[in-house]
């Protein structure tokens, strides 16, 4: 029987934001108190990723300029990786650059094949301040590479050109949504 809560099962849900917000095109800063309130951060980004059906999650997506990102992402062969990383670098990627469908939360509804290394390491902390090492390959690395993406001020449009770009960026300005957010 599993003693532990469910990651986000006591956070609250927070809106994800949209893109056009100046959060998300800001790089965000270190973390450096790892408290209750990080922790708390941490347990909310999981209930607000999970809320949006989403596999990942930053921490400026919801309005919070800290190096934090949160994932409940499967790889290519269905195996299920699920933690957060505090003050994450990517520190490798490698293997083939695949082309494959990517979209964003801060995007709802748009897609469009965006080219990622199918290997990523990422190395940052826990909640605890401990040093972690995660690695992934296929789904699960174009998931890790996403989210540093987003820590550092990016978003997968960002990685697109010519017609993909274009394509994406008026499904953008034509979504429901985006009378919500400040267009591109």
């Amino acid at each position: 029987m599993r003693k532990r809560s469910i990651p986000g099962g006591s956070g609250p849900v927070q809106p994800v934001r949209l893109l056009g917000d100046s959060v998300l095109g800001t790089p965000c800063a270190e973390v450096t108190a790892f408290d209750d309130s990080l922790a708390a951060l941490v347990e909310s980004m999981f209930a607000s990723m999970y809320a949006a059906h989403g596999v990942g999650l930053a921490a400026n997506q919801i309005g919070v300029g800290l190096r934090v990102f949160v994932y409940d992402c499967p790889d290519d062969e269905d195996r299920r990786h699920l933690g957060h990383l505090v003050n994450p670098r990517l520190v490798h990627t490698g293997g083939v650059r695949v082309r494959g469908p990517e979209g964003c939360l801060s995007l709802p509804g748009i897609e469009a094949g965006t080219e990622r290394f199918d290997e990523a390491v990422v190395e940052g902390f826990t909640l605890d301040g401990s040093p972690v090492r995660v690695s992934g390959t296929g789904f699960f690395a174009r998931c890790l590479q996403h989210e540093c993406d987003h820590l550092d001020g990016g978003l997968f449009t960002d990685r697109l050109t010519g017609l993909r770009r274009r394509r994406a960026l008026r499904a953008a300005r034509r979504a429901p949504w985006a009378e919500r957010s400040v267009r591109p």
